[in-house]
């Protein structure tokens, strides 16, 4: 009987992974795809979605050194059976800028040493296709541009095509922007700047250029005035090339649990927990009624590592080695420095859920603060994603509850360093509710939080930006998953509070919450009228089919909350069964 083969997590090198016999997606039908497409390709996807598994592996199809191990390497893979004509054709370059580091002054010299080591190292692999003394010729020129120019010129003239590989192209760069400042950035990749002279020697020596990153700024600014690369990140035909889709994340459930590594969790119980947290991405609005919606690969190999490490569910959803990358992404769009009109547009994605915007393709690091720039770097970072087509322009949406975090995560930063909360206090009150049905503390200890947060007023005029505030507040409470705006039962509830069994099989209360919002100026004949509307909706949403099944076993609580101002006017509980509702002011202690 064959070993089971182990999940690749962390892994990123093809040839390791084939070795090893791991588990792989196999994405090797795109490659006759881009060899179809044009020479010079350019392709942007958030992280941790498997570029550099996807390069490693096109690495070990197309280089001449590996031709002879094409068969060990890719038996069993689709391209197998169809291997195209460029196949372990060429002589590649692989540089991954993601090695390069440091502050702008010691920035050149550090990509100069980086680029002569590869440079090196691509004359020792490829020696044997040219005459003596070739890879000594390149180890003593004494520059990277001279090492590039004098093998140019030997595979030309010994007629052996290259291919240039590059990852993570915009790393160093987009950190100079971030951490230095736009004119430093600028004279790294405009007029005279190394960076920039350096991709001006890559299209004419190159057979073929792939380049992969995270953000499209880069790029616009290298390539202004001469054009090094096709952007086919929103291109239907690569929509899904990266990520998994759910018949591939259906594919790995079904094999580890005939392996017998997932006994005990049924294949819709595991895909039921992940979608929620790792699913919903669409990068092409042509593929969106198309395709399925993508899955982040690390997320989900994260996840059953440990499923099948511990044979439960991880408690944390979200791998806590991506902590690092949702720090440099805060900082890549200078969540800690937004001016007003950028802060606004975070807010309202995190209130409502989505923006509706057209997505530019490319913009330079000067127009970073334009708005359509800013939601469509919101999105090339995986922070938005396609969610429907309106007119000219896209309804770009959170795309899962890991992306939702880090937007509330942002909410409660900005909200806590006006007015710090007691996270002791909030701990204690979430148990009360999640375990005693001790809703009222819960609330009330919200409602306090946003009347403390007076500087920040001038951000929360209105129900939409009271929703926002609960939201985040709310999601710091582990016991549920926080599904704002769910429908149920032909409406949408403001928040449904569903209790995650998977983490806490003790919830024994789960809670619909409908948030009601009054101007300061409203009358009681408005207020009234307003809360006996909210118990018709809320007793709607709880009779919903749906809604039973998502609560399971716990004990159902309908609530009602009323804002007047940034005061606590009214909580309540409504009686389903007995048709009718227990109300309380507020009291006057808040």
């Amino acid at each position: 009987m064959a070993p089971v083969k182990l999940l690749p997590y962390g892994i990123s090198d093809f040839k390791q992974l084939r070795r090893e016999g791991k588990y792989f997606v196999d994405k090797t039908k795109y490659l006759p795809v881009m060899e179809d497409t044009d020479n010079f390709l350019f392709l942007v996807r958030p992280r941790r979605f498997g570029k550099s598994i996807f390069l490693s592996m096109l690495r070990a199809y197309y280089d001449i050194n590996e031709r002879d191990n094409f068969q060990e390497l890719f038996e069993g893979l689709w391209i197998a059976d169809h291997p195209t004509r460029e196949r372990g054709k060429f002589q590649i370059l692989y540089l991954d800028f993601s090695a390069i580091g440091g502050t702008s002054d010691v920035l050149e010299s550090n990509f100069e040493e980086y680029c002569q080591v590869m440079l090196n190292e691509f004359a020792h692999r490829y020696a044997r296709f040219y005459e003596e003394g070739f890879e000594e010729d390149v180890v003593n020129l004494k520059s990277s541009r001279t090492k590039l120019t004098y093998i140019n010129a030997k595979a030309k003239y010994f007629g052996h095509p290259l291919y240039l590989i590059i990852d993570e192209y915009d790393n160093f760069t987009n950190t100079v922007l971030n951490e230095e400042g736009e004119a430093i950035y600028h004279g790294l990749t405009h007029a005279y700047g190394f960076y920039r002279d350096t991709f001006k020697q890559y299209k004419p020596t190159f057979s073929r250029i792939l380049m992969m990153g995270v953000s499209p700024v880069t790029m616009d600014d290298l390539t202004s005035g001469f054009n090094i690369a096709s952007n086919i990140s929103t291109r239907a035909e690569f929509n899904m090339m990266l990520g998994f889709s759910e018949e591939d994340v259906r594919g790995m459930i079904r094999y580890y649990k005939e392996a017998g590594r997932l006994a005990g969790h049924t294949e819709e119980e595991l895909l039921a927990e992940m979608k929620p947290w790792y699913d919903g991405y669409c990068f092409s609005k042509s593929a969106l009624k198309r395709d399925p919606k993508m899955f982040n690969c690390d997320m989900v190999l994260y996840y059953l590592n440990r499923v099948m490490q511990t044979g439960a569910s991880p408690e944390e959803m979200i791998d806590p080695n991506t902590r690092t990358d949702y720090a440099k992404m805060r900082k890549l769009i200078q969540l800690d420095t937004l001016d007003n009109y950028r802060r606004g547009i975070i807010h309202q994605v995190a209130e409502k859920g989505f923006i509706v915007s057209r997505l530019q393709e490319s913009f330079d690091a000067s127009r970073l603060a334009d708005r359509e720039n800013f939601i469509s770097l919101l999105f090339y970072y995986g922070m938005l994603t396609i969610g429907d087509i309106i007119g000219a322009s896209l309804k770009l949406v959170i795309p899962n509850n890991n992306v939702r975090r880090q937007y509330y995560d942002w909410l409660l930063r900005e909200y806590q360093a006006i007015a710090k909360v007691d996270v002791t206090l909030l701990n204690e009150v979430f148990d009360g509710a999640a375990l005693r049905g001790e809703w009222r503390p819960m609330l009330e200890a919200i409602a306090t939080a946003y009347r403390e947060t007076t500087s920040v007023r001038q951000l929360m005029e209105g129900e939409r930006n009271l929703q926002g505030f609960m939201n985040a507040y709310l999601t710091l409470n582990p016991y549920y998953l926080v599904a704002p705006e769910m429908e149920l039962n032909h409406g949408y509830c403001d928040f449904f509070l569903m209790p995650d069994h998977s983490h806490y099989p003790m919830v024994a209360h789960s809670y619909i919450l409908e948030l009601k919002y009054l101007k300061t100026d409203a009358t009681k004949a408005e207020a009234e009228k307003q809360w006996n509307e909210a118990e018709e909706q809320i007793r709607q949403y709880a009779e919903g089919p749906k809604v039973k099944q998502l609560v399971g076993q716990t004990q159902l609580h309908l609530l009602i909350l009323q804002i007047k101002g940034y005061e606590l006017e009214r909580l309540g509980i409504v009686d389903p069964s007995a048709s009718k509702i227990q109300k309380d002011k507020t009291s006057p202690t808040l």
